[in-house]
């Protein structure tokens, strides 16, 4: 095997990695949007931009 095969044969090696890691944030990002529809659409709330504490269960035994 000459010098410039085995160079390219690393640059694709390189390359299938960068895309597997592309593909693995692809897909996370398309579960975070799937997750955030369906809470929507069975109307749970987001609690994201809230203060600590606000969104909580209460305890109504007192």
């Amino acid at each position: 095997m000459d010098m410039m095969a085995m160079v390219s044969s690393m640059l694709a090696m390189q390359a299938g990695g960068t895309q597997s890691q592309i593909q693995a944030s692809i897909i996370k990002s398309n579960a975070d949007a799937e997750k955030f529809a369906v809470q929507t659409l069975l109307g749970i709330p987001s609690t994201a931009n809230l203060a600590p504490g606000v969104g909580g269960n209460l305890n109504v035994t007192a």
